[in-house]
């Protein structure tokens, strides 16, 4: 991360404990539902198929930048199909970093061709061993590390989401995330269990077995962009919700911390640990913004 950039945060974030503010710093634009896998896990993909314009997504890009939004994620349905006429993601991250976001982010499920040098970080799905991860994603995850062998930049950060089928593929992820080039780290998120896929939520003990992994993987030195404090947190249920400092945006529609807030009960059940972290370093927990600082520069 650049100086520049950190300290640009470093003042929000301070100025947001001091005065208990409620604006956020992170927005993620989703370009389409269209995804072209079909995982166990994901409730919100291939609905109305739709790719937005980039005359849109370019509207809501100034939008949230002149609102104070510094930190930029796109997201799909698969973020990589997204294209209008002759403009691809490369062209909006471009414009992004032209606008002024300080860090611009992709998400993607890593069958699309991975050289994209201009984003900070490539959050690159991958959900376990090969069965684990076959199982829940398809027939996918050769062609995933066949791209990451082929991708000309290092930014790539593995993207788990922890489930009832594959939380005992921690460890094996992340000695495989340590040992393979251009994998830089690896971040993991929790199940949300949205309508429909209920029966991959974890039991508590499996929670605190994941849990004691990530952070096992944490002292042992191995690449985890997760915080090591926050970690507690999630499993005693002990964090503030929604996260006022994260905002999603799809077709003009806002929705403040993530589209699960619209479905009742769900946000209570949130397994997504960057918008428990974001809520904590917000509220001014002294270990978990030393962790952040930490972590941050050392990933990003």
């Amino acid at each position: 991360m650049k100086v520049k950039s950190f300290f640009n945060l470093a003042i929000f974030g301070i100025k947001t404990i001091l005065l208990k503010m409620k604006k956020p710093i992170l927005g993620s634009i989703i370009l389409t539902d269209y995804c072209n896998l079909n995982c166990k896990h994901c409730a919100v993909n291939n609905i109305n198929k739709i790719i937005y314009s980039y005359r849109d997504i370019l509207e809501e890009m100034n939008n949230l930048y002149n609102e104070g939004i510094r930190i930029l994620l796109f997201y799909g349905g698969e973020t990589l199909i997204w294209k209008d006429h002759n403009k691809t993601i490369h062209d909006l991250i471009k414009k992004a970093k032209q606008i002024g976001f300080l860090i611009v982010n992709i998400v993607t499920n890593g069958t699309i061709d991975l050289d994209i040098p201009y984003a900070d970080t490539i959050f690159l799905s991958l959900d376990g061993t090969k069965g684990n991860h076959n199982f829940i994603r398809g027939n996918t995850f050769d062609t995933i590390l066949h791209n990451v062998s082929k991708a000309t930049s290092s930014n790539i950060c593995i993207y788990m989401a922890v489930n009832n089928v594959n939380y005992k593929d921690i460890e094996p992820l992340c000695k495989l995330v340590k040992n393979t080039p251009n994998l830089k780290s690896i971040s993991f998120n929790f199940h949300t269990p949205y309508k429909g896929t209920e029966w991959l939520s974890l039991t508590n003990e499996q929670k605190v077995k994941a849990v004691n992994s990530i952070k096992s993987m944490i002292k042992e030195g191995y690449p985890v962009f997760n915080l090591y404090s926050a970690l507690d947190y999630y499993l005693e249920d002990n964090w503030k919700r929604p996260c006022y400092q994260c905002i999603v945006s799809e077709n003009k529609r806002r929705f403040t911390c993530g589209r699960c807030i619209e479905v009742e009960g769900l946000c209570k059940k949130c397994g997504y640990l960057f918008a428990l972290e974001f809520s904590l370093l917000c509220r001014g927990n002294i270990r978990v913004i030393i962790d952040m600082i930490k972590t941050y520069l050392k990933y990003i």
